[in-house]
């Protein structure tokens, strides 16, 4: 009899200790690690299918659209339709993301998402994408349905919520993390990325300053910048994030973030080097965008090397997963 109680006891003690049994993955979710990596383990997610309408603010106006509908907008508007299948696929899952993810918060009141590039995600309707394409336009049109039909209901998310897929047009060498710009998240961290000036229009860019305009710019944003000194010494310390992007630089005695002096001088990217010769502050810049999240570009490169849609969104998005309905 004692020794049924012992046991009885210890069975007890261990239902109380052990941690709970986690139960399987949530039916049509494909795991996306980071390559050559394995994923922490984390508690199962428990996903919502996609909607199938959303409410798209444009041009001041709340507009209910199916949700297919609007992608094909936003592909229209933010990746060149003559890039390849598995790229186009790859960035109708990321819209998709970034459209549930801005859906679940209350930004824009009555609407879900604005058609605004500078605040949620460029949109073109029809009329904008026959002006563009002209006699290209059914070939276009067809193209971009198939990349979001192919991809219909799917979204990545992380930890059961949809995920802030951020994506730019290219990067120099490497993407940006979230950290750098906005709030930290896992699943946007700095990478590789394969593009290089034989893949973009225009990767390398220039822009040359002369000193009492390059001066009075940087005073409109920071005023006790001081430049009585030589102009050869107005430029200090430049540092760096691991991505190759400028963190923060130093002019005239001020410091200053790469990302702001990108936007005073309406830079393409914040990857670029400066330095001041021939009487000229000159910037070189390479790629174009903010660098967090999916590079266009790089998708491009990946998919014409034979990567998928869902190779491309594991690279660029570690540690999410890709939720099927």
């Amino acid at each position: 009899m004692k020794r049924v109680l012992l046991l009885l006891y210890l069975l007890l003690m261990l239902e109380l200790f052990l941690p709970e049994r986690q139960g399987a993955e949530a039916p049509g979710a494909t795991a996306l690690p980071r390559p050559e990596q394995t994923p922490a383990a984390r508690p199962t997610a428990v996903c919502s299918p996609a909607p199938e309408e959303i409410v798209l603010l444009v041009e001041g106006q709340a507009r209910t659209l199916p949700l297919q509908d609007y992608l094909r907008g936003v592909l229209a508007a933010e990746m060149p339709a003559s890039f390849p299948e598995e790229a186009l696929k790859a960035q109708a899952v990321a819209a998709r993301s970034y459209a549930l993810y801005c859906a679940a918060g209350a930004k824009h009141g009555d609407a879900q998402i604005c058609a605004d590039p500078g605040c949620c995600q460029a949109w073109q309707n029809e009329a904008k994408q026959r002006e563009k394409w002209g006699a290209d336009y059914e070939k276009y049109a067809k193209k971009i349905a198939a990349a979001v039909e192919a991809t219909e209901g799917e979204y990545l998310h992380y930890e059961g919520q949809a995920v802030f897929a951020a994506f730019h047009s290219s990067s120099a060498g490497a993407t940006e993390e979230s950290g750098a710009l906005w709030n930290p998240l896992p699943y946007l961290v700095s990478v590789p990325s394969p593009e290089t000036a034989a893949d973009v229009p225009g990767y390398v860019s220039e822009l040359s300053c002369a000193p009492l305009d390059f001066r009075d710019t940087i005073l409109s944003a920071c005023p006790q910048a001081d430049f009585t000194g030589p102009e050869e010494q107005w430029i200090g310390e430049i540092r760096r994030e691991e991505s190759g992007r400028v963190e923060a630089v130093v002019l005239g005695g001020q410091e200053l973030s790469g990302s702001r002096i990108r936007s005073l001088f309406s830079l393409r990217s914040a990857a670029f080097e400066l330095r001041y010769e021939e009487g000229l502050f000159r910037f070189t810049v390479t790629g174009y965008g903010h660098g967090v999240g999916m590079s266009q570009y790089g998708a491009k490169v990946m998919a014409e090397n034979g990567s998928s849609y869902t190779d491309i969104l594991a690279h660029y998005y570690p540690g999410t997963t890709l939720y099927r309905s």
